[in-house]
């Protein structure tokens, strides 16, 4: 993944989490990953599969799409 789409990818993440009210530890643990995992994908320094993608929208009750808005 370019790096202008891993960033966008990433900033959409930390994004919806935080709008939903869920620490990074949180989110972490209703996965069964690691906050550390957490913080490496929300600074764009880890890309996350597409099943942990889908994870996430699942927790934060979203459809998975809105994590990939506007990644060109």
């Amino acid at each position: 993944m370019k790096d202008k789409r891993k960033k966008k990818l990433a900033l959409n993440i930390k994004a919806e989490r935080t709008r939903k009210g869920y620490t990074q530890f949180e989110l972490a643990e209703k996965i069964n990953m690691s906050e550390s995992s957490i913080s490496l994908i929300e600074r764009g320094i880890q890309t996350p599969s597409v099943l942990v993608v889908y994870d996430i929208a699942k927790v934060l009750n979203i459809d998975i799409n809105e994590l990939f808005k506007n990644i060109e």
